[in-house]
């Protein structure tokens, strides 16, 4: 079985990749954070009209007749980007949520741990139920406005693999983004005459980072082939991972210059920890995989 993108595939990402650096490259990401994560709905809409939430919804019905697979291609894309909003909520809502696939509604979900809700305050829809009264609280991601509400109102349980596997390709594309800004700032920055690159700890903090994100976009790939359960939660755990620990590594090789808010490494550890906690934890996808290994080894 061959698991490399085809043609199509490749030309999809690029795309994609294309898309968002011209609409969305940093200054875009950096008025994103000034503006405390508030929505560019005229950036929704373009998403939208790009086919971004109608990728798996059939040709009959407006959508590209693709799969999990492609999407999983498009949502590394969005992860490498940082770019915000509930975007897994939305495109699972597509051809569901009247607008939802067009970008002209912005759909969330109860997808953290406890009553939590990201966007509740732009959204328009809430995935599998109403939208409830919260109050804004603290994020960690400045680019992920956070409401509590009094208990969830809707439960997404029938879109949980699917959500989780999409935001484990988020997390895929901003460990593979945090590699490439510590390889180039390994590369750039000097210490006793020679780029830091030169020394073997930074050389070993960069190939840790790296196969971890190459083992996480593995795992989501194949996961996105087979469309199992325990094989998503797999994926789920190993990007959530990759991400953070890729975050963490990256700050450590840009040193004291990547906690100054002007680096853009401290906005994908942060991003990082929030989908953490979305659609599926840790302990939930751990919790799993121990189910599936037990009913295995007894049959």
């Amino acid at each position: 079985m061959d698991f490399q993108p085809t043609e199509d595939q490749r030309d999809l990402r690029a795309g994609v990749r294309s898309l968002l650096a011209g609409r969305y490259g940093r200054e875009a990401l950096r008025a994103s954070v000034d503006a405390g994560g508030a929505l560019d709905r005229a950036l929704w809409r373009e998403l939208g009209e790009a086919g971004f939430f109608s990728l798996r919804l059939p040709q009959a019905r407006g959508g590209a007749g693709l799969g999990l697979p492609e999407a999983v291609l498009v949502f590394e894309e969005a992860g490498r980007a940082l770019l915000p909003g509930p975007l897994v909520a939305t495109h699972l809502a597509a051809g569901v949520v009247p607008g939802a696939a067009e970008g002209t509604a912005v759909v969330t979900a109860f997808d953290l741990d406890g009553p939590l809700v990201a966007h509740l305050g732009e959204a328009d829809a809430l995935l599998g139920g109403a939208l409830p009264a919260g109050e804004p609280v603290p994020s960690a991601d400045p680019l992920t406005p956070l409401w509590r509400t009094a208990g969830p109102a809707g439960e997404p349980g029938a879109y949980r693999d699917e959500g989780a596997l999409l935001t484990a390709a988020l997390q895929t594309g901003s460990a593979l983004r945090t590699v490439e800004l510590a390889v180039r700032y390994a590369g750039e920055r000097e210490q006793f005459g020679q780029p830091i690159g030169a020394f073997q700890a930074v050389k070993h903090l960069c190939a840790r980072m790296l196969v971890r994100a190459e083992l996480a976009r593995t795992a989501v790939y194949a996961a996105a082939v087979t469309a199992d359960g325990a094989e998503i939660a797999a994926a789920k755990l190993l990007a959530d991972g990759a991400a953070v620990r890729g975050a963490r590594d990256c700050l450590q090789v840009h040193g004291g210059m990547g906690f100054t808010w002007e680096a853009d490494v401290h906005l994908h550890l942060k991003r990082a920890w929030v989908r953490a906690r979305q659609w599926r934890t840790a302990a939930q996808a751990e919790e799993l995989l121990a189910e599936r290994l037990l009913a295995e080894s007894a049959g």
